[in-house]
């Protein structure tokens, strides 16, 4: 957990300094008070003392009056010392431990917005939300508590044990303050070494019902369209379940962890003052009896001071496992290495808008079979390759790694002439216009949406943009500054897609790549985006996954592709004769006439 201090800003490095001296001097304000504590009781009791056996003078009454009064006006002064350096250290510890969270949250923000696809995987969405908030948010309240006990703690227990060492009474006193700290030991080890497993398993759960809940969530329809509301009612269930008996668990716990305290605290000082009375009574002179009975109430007090320390001690140690279980989480993420970094020395392009595969073979894990085996071709700028295959046979994988998503696990993919692994990341993918398979849009505007790395659009610029994507009718009606819901969900799937393919057009890049960009279109608005495409964007190379043969008659060329294997390579007149599992597709989506006539 330690680690994630070095992504806090430096200024409150001398926040940190600060609070810990006023912790000192709010221990040190708190320590002192028993001093004159024990002068207030020894000058009130010896006075008592010589009222009652008639020796009590006018002058000696003065001056034990004034002594009273003066350590009352210095113990006031010392408590309001102790209240003022606590107000601030809460004050300022909260603020640390929210700009240490900031810091945190921001270095894993950057963090994931750089992983490639392979790292997300590895985490998994939920798991990484879990990470930025639930984690984040432990060690955050870890830190604050810990910043305000920490220090504090160590001086109260130590100070504490030296004071009671100097008091008459320490040698008869000290063995029940061993046996309280011993106790409060005992308590503090056998609850740390309950919860701590129980802490690593409430995070994984938490990561869980994450996961249960937002597929839920995003599947809402789809949960509803299958009637399957009892089944995932069952998954959540489960997971909540699972997760509120751990949590119940680790609260029953802890619950013993205050009333344990209280206890040994209790039984503590019920057995100095029990004892005391029997040291007091044991002094023969009233002035002896007095001085004892201010030390064993001073004893008291300090040993207070001791048995505090140690709760707090003990409330860090059973605090930081819960903080050292989350750091270690938040650590995975800013330690793990990203498959994907920027080269040192950036190639500058020889080409313009071509793609070419050299033997390239891809797995997503190294232990797997390859999902692409050996894939070759190149095409030029302003042609259009489409991808065609049945399901699982590798045409997205083909394209995650033009954008370089994934890098090829062997051979070289090279756009402009040049391999991917010499662009940076900002290079390669502003020279693309990706349209996914799942259309995504962000909560906001459809200006904001369109202008999506892009900040200096005009609306004529849109226009143009939503005039080739055939989005312009719709759009028109409710204007560039219409609300977008949370992943478009105010669109049907067909304006999503349209509004997508508009958002890549505006970049005006030189390749475009439609995975499967096309299947909630209806064929008629399909065919006017194409020619759109074909006659607004000319010299602009096109790389098109699709499903239906009637998207791809008129590529230059088209691969087929089959279990990862290139079964296929031609126009569609070449494929139709001499490709099997082209002829299978065709077949099945156009009749024979149809196929012959395009």
């Amino acid at each position: 957990m330690l680690k994630l201090f070095k992504h806090m800003k430096k200024i409150y490095w001398l926040v940190l300094f600060l609070i810990i001296a006023l912790v000192v001097t709010q221990v040190l304000c708190d320590l002192s008070m028993p001093n004159y504590l024990q002068k207030i009781l020894t000058e009130a009791s010896y006075a008592s003392s010589l009222r009652e056996n008639n020796l009590l003078t006018d002058e000696i009454l003065m001056n034990s009056k004034n002594e009273i009064i003066m350590s009352a006006v210095y113990m006031g002064l010392l408590a309001l010392g102790s209240v003022s350096s606590t107000i601030i250290v809460c004050f300022l510890s909260a603020k640390f431990a929210a700009n240490f969270s900031y810091g945190v949250r921001k270095a894993v923000y950057q963090k994931v917005s750089n992983f490639s696809l392979a790292e997300i995987d590895k985490f998994s969405t939920a798991s990484l939300i879990t990470r930025s908030t639930n984690d984040i948010t432990q060690v955050q309240m870890v830190v604050n508590m810990v910043l305000r006990m920490a220090v504090a703690a160590p001086i109260y227990a130590i100070y504490g044990i030296i004071k009671v060492a100097r008091i008459q009474a320490a040698a008869q006193l000290s063995v029940i303050v061993i046996v309280a700290i011993v106790a409060l030991v005992l308590l503090v080890v056998s609850i740390f070494i309950t919860v701590l497993p129980k802490f690593k398993m409430i995070q994984k759960l938490t990561d869980r019902l994450n996961l249960v809940t937002r597929e839920n969530l995003t599947g809402l329809r789809v949960v509803r369209a299958c009637d399957a509301e009892a089944e995932e009612e069952d998954k959540f269930r489960e997971a909540n379940n699972n997760i509120t008996k751990n949590n119940i668990f680790v609260n029953r716990v802890f619950s013993i962890f205050m009333p344990g305290m209280q206890i040994i605290m209790n039984y503590a000082s019920l057995l100095i003052l029990w004892i005391g009375a029997y040291i007091v009574l044991s002094f023969t002179t009233m002035k002896e009896q007095a001085d004892m009975l201010g030390s064993i109430f001073t004893f008291q007090q300090c040993t207070m001071f001791i048995v505090m320390g140690f709760m707090q001690l003990t409330m860090i140690i059973v605090l930081v496992p819960r903080g050292i279980v989350s750091g270690n989480r938040i650590n995975e993420i800013l330690e793990s290495k990203t498959a994907i970094n920027d080269p040192y020395n950036v190639i500058k392009a020889k080409e313009v808008g071509t793609i070419e595969f050299k033997n390239v073979s891809f797995s997503y894990n190294k232990t797997e079979e390859n999902v692409l085996d050996n894939i070759s071709f190149k095409i030029n700028k302003g042609e259009t390759l489409a991808i065609i295959g049945g399901t699982g046979s590798g045409k997205t994988s083909l394209v995650n790694l033009i954008t370089r998503f994934y890098d090829a696990s062997q051979g070289e993919v090279l756009v402009d002439n040049v391999n991917v692994k010499d662009y940076t990341q900002e290079e390669l993918r502003d020279k693309i216009g990706l349209v996914p398979q799942k259309a995504v849009l962000f909560s906001g505007t459809i200006r904001t949406n369109l202008a999506f790395g892009k900040s200096d659009l005009t609306d004529d610029d849109i226009a143009w943009a939503l005039d080739i994507a055939q989005a312009s009718d719709f759009v028109k009606e409710i204007g560039y500054d219409a609300n977008v819901a949370q992943g478009g969900a105010n669109f049907s799937g067909g304006q999503k897609q349209r509004l997508c393919i508009a958002r890549a057009v505006i970049k005006k890049p030189e390749i475009f790549i439609f995975d499967d960009s096309f299947s909630a279109l209806d064929l008629k608005t399909d065919q006017k985006l194409r020619e759109a495409l074909a006659n607004k964007t000319k010299g602009i190379t096109n790389v098109i996954v699709a499903q239906r043969i009637g998207t791809i008659l008129h590529a230059d060329k088209i691969i087929v592709l089959d279990e990862g294997k290139v079964v296929g390579y031609g126009n569609h007149k070449e494929l139709i004769k001499n490709c099997k599992v082209y002829q299978e597709i065709a077949y099945s989506q156009l009749s024979k006439e149809e196929l012959e006539n395009a």
